[in-house]
């Protein structure tokens, strides 16, 4: 592991929910000189100010953090905003990192990369192999580019550039917005207000059958920690040039009805839990298979029961309204 706590490091994205993570593992760790930028002091879509930016800092590692998302609505409602907005961000940031020297950088990207019926659990060498599901798939394809961004400028300039696909991520500094959030805190915040207004049922979108897989965002912060840190001829043994990317996975998933019950267990709900099969289910399963990950010698520390209960937490204690007597 390569570890110099004096390092300039740029947490691209540190307000987000992995941003925030990714400063908190770092600063646990004892790093120094963590550099962070709000968007209304740095428009990460205007490639000038991006350029100014790296200009004024001696930065010499950056995590990119930053990126719009949502779910399955958000993508289906705004495909022109998730497509533009994100290959801006990873175009301008990758491309001013290499004009400045910055010689190690970590991309974060998502498991919706994958094909929509990839072959399960879903190995890095499934990229590009089939159709992307509809819903989400501008999102998808630009994340696909700042992958192959990241391993152009390794092939052609010899930069450090890696590439990190987590799965489904939850926990503190989660989006609890009615309509835009994931499906974890979408389901916290449902359940919690029902069992406050002693609602008799909820109901939850699709069928309940898809499989999904769910990662705390704190082990995905030190996931992402770890790779930034492997020596790079650990990291060049274990990657190739044009499939470089690095799952980040929990290694087992559970069924949409699954997460419900067990988040309505977590939150104290009692009533009746019902789905709407109208609605869309999204991708069938998406599971990860992190084993090379695991090879480099990372496991995640948070099991589904133990990080729905500390998201749990969090929520009532940063959202006015749900804090409980």
């Amino acid at each position: 592991m390569e570890r110099n706590l004096d390092t300039v490091v740029y947490v691209a994205g540190h307000n987000g929910m992995v941003g925030q993570a990714i400063v908190s593992h770092l600063t646990a760790l004892g790093y120094s000189n963590i550099i962070t930028r709000t968007h209304a002091e740095l428009d990460l879509r205007n490639q000038a100010a991006v350029n100014d930016f790296f200009s004024a800092h001696e930065i010499e590692q950056v995590y990119l953090a930053a990126a719009k998302v949502g779910g399955i609505h958000a993508n289906n409602t705004y495909p022109a905003e998730f497509i533009y907005q994100n290959l801006m961000i990873e175009a301008n940031v990758i491309h001013a990192a290499h004009q400045h020297g910055v010689q190690k950088l970590l991309f974060l990207g998502s498991s919706c990369i994958y094909p929509k019926l990839a072959q399960q659990p879903m190995a890095e060498t499934a990229l590009l192999s089939g159709l992307l599901e509809a819903t989400n798939e501008p999102y998808a394809i630009a994340k696909i580019a700042g992958i192959k961004l990241s391993e152009s400028y390794n092939r052609q300039y010899a930069r450090s550039y890696r590439s990190v696909m987590p799965t489904n991520l939850y926990g503190p500094g989660d989006n609890f917005h009615p309509e835009n959030s994931h499906v974890v805190p979408a389901l916290i915040r449902r359940f919690h207000q029902a069992k406050i207004q002693n609602d008799p049922q909820v109901v939850v979108w699709g069928s309940g059958t898809p499989l999904r897989e769910f990662l705390h965002v704190a082990d995905m912060a030190s996931a992402s920690v770890h790779i930034m840190e492997l020596a790079e001829e650990t990291w060049q043994q274990h990657v190739q040039p044009m499939c470089s990317h690095i799952n980040v996975g929990y290694g087992q998933d559970v069924t949409i009805r699954e997460l419900s019950q067990l988040i309505a267990s977590t939150v104290g709900y009692q009533g009746r839990i019902s789905f709407d099969s109208s609605k869309p289910d999204g991708t069938p399963r998406k599971l990860l298979d992190s084993s090379l990950l695991h090879s480099l010698g990372w496991r995640p520390s948070f099991n589904l029961e133990q990080g729905l209960a500390d998201a749990y937490q969090w929520y009532k204690n940063n959202h006015d309204g749900v804090r409980e007597a």
